[in-house]
């Protein structure tokens, strides 16, 4: 156990048991405890192999290369369409992690397993992802947005893009790229 990480298992939280569960579960796989993101994070030689994290209606464990799992018992979820190579191990209580501990186990074994192999998901680089008309349109009319925006790093240009795309109206991502013009300009991602 990590003493940085302790102020996560002891904040008042409605999973504040189930979290230390899990913590308990996955230390005793051999892996590493730090925090990144703000979340207890497990590692194997300096690799991320999952993170616990919770939400409203649920706590997990998410499985960085969680894309690459056999997932026999299709429990493996998907956050959103965009994340491309983690899985979350989804859990409404502590008596559901109990159920399944011995799932658990497999999951974080085949994981550490993957981390050893090498494995690692081949992800889309960010000149694979599609850039919206309304956007193109105003990098086409400003060459100093076009370079503030190539400068940006491929993670903060994957950001604006994905954020753009959501937006179902043309109205809405023409408005989201005009208030973001300047943020851009000034080298900043979406959460600056």
């Amino acid at each position: 156990m990590n003493p940085e990480v302790n102020w996560f298992f002891t904040k008042k939280s409605k999973w504040q048991a189930a979290y230390a569960e899990l913590r308990m579960l996955v230390l005793d796989c051999g892996l590493t405890e730090t925090l990144k993101w703000g979340c207890p994070c497990y590692t194997h030689n300096d690799n991320n192999i999952l993170l616990i994290h919770g939400f409203k209606d649920y706590c997990a464990l998410l499985l960085m290369q969680g894309a690459l799992l056999k997932d026999p018992e299709g429990i493996l979820v998907q956050q959103t369409q965009n994340v491309q190579a983690a899985r979350q191990l989804r859990f409404a209580s502590l008596e559901e992690i109990e159920k399944k501990q011995s799932t658990i186990l497999v999951y974080i074994q085949e994981a550490i397993e993957l981390d050893k192999a090498g494995l690692k998901m081949e992800l889309k680089k960010t000149s694979e992802f599609a850039i919206p008309e309304e956007f193109q349109l105003v990098l086409d009319e400003m060459p100093e947005l076009k370079t503030a925006f190539e400068a940006l790093t491929p993670g903060r240009q994957r950001g604006y893009l994905l954020y753009f795309s959501a937006a179902k109206q043309s109205k809405t991502r023409t408005a989201r790229i005009e208030k973001y013009l300047p943020q851009i300009l000034d080298g900043k991602g979406l959460e600056n």
